[in-house]
């Protein structure tokens, strides 16, 4: 058994877990594709609605709540209490940092699928906002958590000079056909996905930006991955807590299989 014990959405009651690619509440039987992780943090200014959004009643055994003082101590306290297979929650998407350091100490080597529409490869000092939230995947690839050369961004449709500079000098794939290079020798993925990837008109958003894709159009790129990879996790970020983005982000972490 494993020493998590999550909440079950079903029963409400609090339940050993197997450990495994399979979470069952032991009190009503159901199981379950992945372990729920709340990370309800913005590192950033006036995002306290993307911290909110972390608290969204997706289907899903809650295995931990992640409330750190600071970025370090949430990335290692993520790190450290990932379940086998984890749905992380944001918050922003610094959310990712120690759900990908946690599993890619697990791996030889990780993939790390990004869906965004920004970049998220600034540093703090190049981001025009100055906000850390701005920084998440540069600071993977700068860590050494994952190789650019194993990273794709998709959706990406607002980016900064310092960010497209940087996609340049380090070879990261980019858009739907990028996946194909990213995955290339790599047997497992991550995939973070932000809700602005989306149209506005789907989901609520704490950064919306005109030209994204529809829910469907979304979880037929993740059923494709899913098919092409082991995808060892993901994480949903960059939502407002609005109860009508709970079905498409559900519909979203079913096509990936979880």
């Amino acid at each position: 058994m494993s020493r998590l014990r999550a909440k079950c959405p079903d029963c409400k009651t609090y339940t050993a877990v197997a450990l495994g690619p399979e979470y069952e509440c032991h009190s009503c039987g159901r199981s379950f594709g992945a372990g729920l992780v709340r990370v309800p943090q913005a590192w950033g200014d006036g995002g306290e609605a993307m911290a909110e959004a972390a608290w969204l009643e997706l289907p899903y055994p809650e295995t931990a709540v992640i409330e750190a003082e600071t970025l370090e101590e949430q990335n290692l306290a993520l790190a450290a209490d990932l379940p086998e297979r984890p749905l992380v929650l944001g918050g922003c998407c610094c959310a990712h940092i120690g759900a990908v350091e946690g599993l890619a100490a697990r791996q030889d080597r990780v993939a790390v699928i990004w869906f965004d529409a920004h970049g998220d490869l600034n540093t703090v000092e190049s981001s025009p906002s100055g906000n850390t939230w701005a920084t998440p995947l540069r600071r993977l690839i700068d860590s050494g958590a994952v190789d650019a050369d194993d990273v794709v961004l998709v959706g990406a449709r607002n980016l900064d000079p310092p960010e497209e500079e940087f996609i340049a000098s380090r070879g990261i794939h980019a858009g739907e056909e990028g996946l194909s290079g990213a995955l290339e020798g790599v047997s497992c993925a991550y995939v973070a996905f932000d809700a602005d990837m989306l149209e506005p008109s789907e989901v609520a958003v704490f950064m919306p930006e005109p030209g994204g894709v529809t829910v469907a159009e979304g979880e037929r790129i993740l059923a494709g991955i899913a098919a092409r990879t082991s995808v060892l996790g993901a994480g949903f970020t960059g939502a407002t807590f609005e109860p009508g983005n709970v079905p498409p982000l559900a519909r979203l972490a079913a096509a990936l299989g979880l």
